[in-house]
């Protein structure tokens, strides 16, 4: 017969086996699979690159390609790309928030960014869509070139703003300008950013990418965002009262004429009995 020490040592033994092999089948499950590495890749590409750069050594947006000191950094980045940075460029991403990115896709750009800090990812570089737009010129007393300020919006913009400047993350920029010089407004928030906001300065000469002439171009193809036509909406047009409708009337208002006389009677006649 085994001894109570002997039975309590094989226990104490069984539970260490226990959770050796638990640890195990968590730490495989949270090893990310290729999949999801080249999902966040790709993820990154389209929407992180434009200001994270294509490596993540920044642009307007913070460096990322680095080592991160968080004892649990898998949770300070997706909190980051979840909530975004209050008063600062970095918007907030998941569809909880407003911003168009789910769950499992933040996943995958998690694991793609800490993966710089273990031996590298795959660089999938960002190849922006180009959306074909008829040629068009300048409006009146403003410089730049929009046919080539398109091709730097789709490069730069469309990841927040939309591809027709309907707004993604970003400001909605298909709409009229009331200002009495447009031009003006939108190349200084282009060039200086607007501070406290998810819009960065993107001008050389504020630490951004790109030069004046270029700036010049993306004001004119901005300035040329016409916006979208409101669907017109044909309210129903009531039905006139036809034939039926008025018999139907008719015969409900003769019922209730009848079930207003028998109430009527049905008291009279009960106070008649209770008077004898």
């Amino acid at each position: 017969m085994p001894t109570f020490s002997r039975i309590r040592l094989y226990g104490l033994a069984l539970l260490i086996a226990l959770a050796a092999l638990l640890t195990r089948t968590y730490v495989r499950a949270q090893t990310p699979g290729q999949d999801q590495l080249e999902q966040g890749a790709r993820l990154f590409a389209a929407n992180c690159a434009v200001c994270h750069g294509v490596n993540g050594e920044g642009r307007v947006g913070a460096t990322l390609a680095k080592d991160w000191p968080s004892i649990r950094p898998d949770l300070e980045v997706r909190a980051t790309i979840e909530n975004g940075i209050s008063g600062s460029p970095m918007p907030a991403w998941s569809d909880k928030n407003g911003g168009p990115l789910t769950e499992g896709e933040i996943d995958a750009l998690v694991v793609y960014i800490l993966s710089w800090s273990t031996g590298g990812p795959p660089v999938i570089p960002p190849t922006p869509t180009y959306y074909p737009r008829p040629a068009t010129t300048a409006p009146p007393n403003v410089e730049g070139n929009p046919n080539r300020g398109s091709a730097l919006y789709d490069q730069n913009c469309a990841v927040c703003h939309g591809p027709n400047g309907e707004g993604r993350i970003g400001a909605t920029l298909a709409k009229a300008w009331p200002s009495v010089r447009p031009d003006l407004e939108v190349k200084a928030t282009i060039s200086n950013g607007v501070k406290g906001s998810p819009m960065p300065a993107w001008s050389q000469t504020n630490g951004g990418p790109l030069t004046e002439e270029e700036i010049n171009d993306l004001v004119a193809f901005v300035l040329t965002i016409k916006p979208a036509e409101a669907e017109a909406t044909a309210s129903p047009t009531p039905a006139l009262p036809g034939p039926m409708a008025n018999a139907v009337g008719i015969v409900l208002a003769v019922v209730l004429i009848i079930l207003v006389v028998w109430v009527a009677l049905s008291v009279q006649s009960r106070g008649r009995k209770q008077g004898e």
